[in-house]
């Protein structure tokens, strides 16, 4: 059987791993757009706040630990560009190289995550607001935090990673207000 995987992380990571121990003898390959193919998505928050010091804590497991444990065939900065379902392949970009290619599926396996919003309203443009998704989203809000050393802090949309982010030290220290819609399911109390 021939399983083709679009997104690692939490969701893509998992079903192969699963997929592995079910069928010794697939072979499943996996696409990742980002450089990253398993992190603690849980994690990033506490990173940002100086909670966990280590970078490295964040990553459950490095495409070649993932592949030399469970023999899968990990491709990182690849992006899936079209699916073909009427010949059962996919193509792909190497976003590294540019070379575009196609692979053919037994299965094909979906879980290629999600986008923040950033609605149009003025301002959204601002080297001041950041989205929190992935690493790469990461790193750059630790470096604004620790080159620019603000005072105040919104965090917009209170939920998982908001109220994590306002968990820790480095954020109880600024004067700093969540914001979230009214229907939110937060347990974040002070302003």
């Amino acid at each position: 059987m021939n399983y083709l995987i679009i997104g690692g992380v939490a969701g893509g990571a998992t079903v192969a791993a699963r997929l592995r121990r079910m069928d010794e003898k697939a072979n499943i390959i996996l696409f990742e757009r980002g450089k990253y193919v398993s992190y603690a998505n849980c994690g990033l928050p506490y990173y940002i706040g100086d909670t966990i010091n280590n970078r490295e804590k964040l990553f459950v497991q490095t495409a070649k630990g993932f592949t030399d444990r469970f023999r899968i065939d990990i491709r990182t900065e690849q992006e899936v560009t079209a699916i073909r379902p009427d010949k059962k392949e996919v193509e792909i970009k190497n976003l590294s190289t540019g070379e575009t290619y196609t692979e053919t599926y037994d299965k094909l396996v979906l879980s290629p995550g999600a986008e923040p919003l950033r609605p149009g309203i003025e301002g959204i443009g601002s080297k001041k607001i950041f989205t929190l998704r992935n690493v790469p989203d990461t790193d750059t809000i630790k470096n604004y935090v620790n080159t620019e050393n603000p005072k105040r802090a919104i965090v917009v949309g209170g939920e998982s990673a908001g109220s994590r982010l306002f968990r820790t030290k480095r954020f109880r220290s600024l004067h700093t207000a969540p914001s979230m819609r009214a229907t939110g399911r937060s347990g974040i109390s002070r302003m």
